[in-house]
C-alpha cells in the first residue's frame, strides 16, 4: 500500500472514530500513530513520542493560547457580557429588530475578548434571550441571530484559531489579526442587515423596544467601554509592534481580570474558577495539538500534502476553482468537527496546495487572506443544518423554540454569509485593507 493510499485510509478511520464519539485528540493520536508505525516502524514512532509531545505542549509560541482563554474566562466571570449587551441594546433596541441586532453587536464585542464561538454563543444566549423573549421576538429569529452572532467569537481577533493557523503556516499572528478585523465587522453588518430584512418582511418577528433616555445610553456605553479599550490595546499593540502576541495576550488577560474585579465584582472564588476553567480548556487543546502533531508527522511521511499539491498543479484547474473546492470542503467539515481540530487536521494538507497557486498576492498577503477565508467558511459550518453546533447550543437555552424552527431562523444569516464569502473571494483587498494600511 502506497503512503498516499494509507493516508486516505487513515483519514477515513479518523472520521469513523470521531463519529463514534472518540475525542478528536485521541482519534488523531491513534490513527496517526498507526499510520506512522506502518510507514516508519514502531521504533521511530516511539522515538517521536518520546520528545514531540513535550515540545508541542511546552512551546513558547503556544503560550499565547491559555492567556487568551483566560481573557475569555475573566470576561465571563466579570459580567462584561451583560454590560456589552446593555450598551448595544440601549443604542439599537428602539429600532424594529433592534434587540436582536444588539445581541449580534454584543456577540462581536464579547468575541473580541473571548476567542471561542461556542462560548460566545452560550454566554450571550444567557444574557440576551430573556430580553428577546420579553419583547416577544420570534423564537426562530432570536435563535438564528444568536447562533450566527456566536460565530464572531473565532473571527474577531484575538482568536485562538487564528493563532494556530498562523503558527501552522509560519505567518505573523499580528498580520492574521489585522486581516480579520474588516471581515469581522462586515459579518456583524451582514447579520444586522439580515435581521432588518426579516423584520421588514415580518414586522411581528422583531418588535421595537421603548427608546432609552440619552443619559441611560451614555451610562450603558460607558460601562462597556473597558472591553473596547482592551480590544484596541491588545490588537493594536500586537499589530503596531508594541509587544509580541504573547505579551499582548498577557496584557489583555491582566486588563480583563482587572476589569472583572473593578467593574464586575469578581472575587477570589471567581478568580480560582477562571484559572480552573482555563486549565481544563488548555488541557483539551493540548491533547488536540499533540494528536495533530503526530497525525501531521504521519502525513508528511506519507507525502500526501506534496502529492496533492502536485496533482492540483498538473490538473490545469484555475486557482479560483481550486479555492472554491477547498472552501466547500471546509463548509462540510465545519458541520462535523470543531474549528480548532479542523484547522490542525487540514491546513498541513491544503496550505501547500494554496501557496502553490497564483492569486497575484504576496506570500504574507495570501496567507492572511486564505486564513480569514477558512475561518469564515468554518463559521458557516457552525450554523449550517442539520448539524450546526451553535444552533444546538442556543436552542438548549430556548427549549420553547423547536429545533426545526431554530434551523429555519438561521437561514437569512446563511444568506448573509454567502454574500460575504463571495465578496471576500472576489475582492481580497477587503480582508487585506488593514494589513496594507499598516505596511503602505
Amino acid at each position: 500500500m502506497s503512503g498516499v493510499v494509507l493516508a486516505l485510509v487513515m483519514f477515513a478511520a479518523l472520521f469513523g472514530l470521531i463519529a463514534l464519539a472518540v475525542p478528536v485528540g485521541v482519534a488523531m493520536l491513534v490513527t496517526g500513530g498507526v499510520g506512522y508505525a506502518l510507514i516508519a516502524g514502531a521504533g521511530p514512532l516511539l522515538d517521536h513520542l518520546a520528545t514531540a509531545p513535550w515540545y508541542t505542549a511546552a512551546s513558547y509560541s503556544l503560550s499565547v493560547i491559555p492567556l487568551f482563554l483566560l481573557m475569555g474566562q475573566f470576561a465571563t466571570a466579570g459580567d462584561l457580557s451583560r454590560r456589552l449587551f446593555a450598551a448595544a441594546n440601549a443604542c439599537l433596541g428602539h429600532r424594529r429588530g433592534g434587540v436582536a441586532m444588539a445581541a449580534v453587536g454584543a456577540c462581536g464585542g464579547f468575541g473580541a475578548i473571548c476567542g471561542s464561538s461556542v462560548a460566545t454563543a452560550a454566554t450571550m444566549a444567557q444574557v440576551s434571550l430573556p430580553e428577546l423573549a420579553r419583547y416577544r421576538y420570534d423564537g426562530g429569529l432570536a435563535c438564528g441571530a444568536l447562533a450566527a452572532g456566536g460565530t464572531l467569537g473565532i473571527l474577531i481577533p484575538p482568536s485562538v484559531v487564528l493563532v494556530v493557523f498562523a503558527l501552522l503556516t509560519e505567518q505573523s499572528i499580528g498580520d492574521l489579526f489585522a486581516a480579520a478585523v474588516v471581515p469581522g465587522l462586515l459579518a456583524m453588518a451582514g447579520y444586522m442587515a439580515a435581521i432588518a430584512v426579516v423584520v421588514r418582511l415580518r414586522p411581528a418577528a422583531g418588535p421595537a423596544a421603548p427608546p432609552a433616555p440619552v443619559a441611560a445610553r451614555l451610562r450603558a456605553v460607558a460601562e462597556a467601554l473597558p472591553v473596547l479599550v482592551i480590544f484596541a490595546v491588545v490588537v493594536g499593540g500586537i499589530y503596531g509592534g508594541v509587544f509580541t502576541p504573547t505579551e499582548g495576550a498577557a496584557v489583555g488577560a491582566a486588563a480583563t481580570g482587572l476589569a472583572a474585579v473593578v467593574v464586575g465584582g469578581m472575587r477570589l472564588a471567581g478568580f480560582v474558577d477562571c484559572l480552573l476553567g482555563t486549565a481544563k480548556l488548555t488541557s483539551m487543546i493540548a491533547l488536540i495539538l499533540i494528536g495533530a502533531d503526530l497525525f501531521n508527522a504521519f502525513l508528511a511521511l506519507s507525502r500526501l500534502p506534496m502529492e496533492a499539491a502536485a496533482l492540483v498543479a498538473e490538473s490545469g484547474l484555475p486557482p479560483y476553482a481550486v479555492l472554491w473546492l477547498i472552501l466547500l470542503g471546509y463548509v462540510v467539515l465545519g458541520c462535523l468537527m470543531d474549528s480548532l481540530s479542523m484547522i490542525l487536521l487540514t491546513v498541513p494538507v491544503v496550505w501547500p496546495v494554496v501557496s502553490g497557486l497564483d492569486f497575484g498576492l504576496a506570500p504574507a498577503e495570501l496567507a492572511a487572506w486564505f486564513g480569514v477565508l477558512v475561518l469564515v467558511v468554518v463559521e458557516v459550518g457552525l450554523i449550517t443544518p442539520p448539524i450546526g453546533l451553535n444552533i444546538f447550543v442556543i436552542q438548549s437555552f430556548a427549549p420553547e423554540t423547536s429545533l426545526p424552527r431554530a434551523f429555519r431562523g438561521v437561514l437569512p444569516f446563511l444568506a448573509a454569509d454567502a454574500v460575504r464569502i463571495v465578496l471576500l473571494v472576489a475582492f481580497p483587498g477587503i480582508a487585506l485593507a488593514v494589513l496594507r494600511l499598516g505596511t503602505g
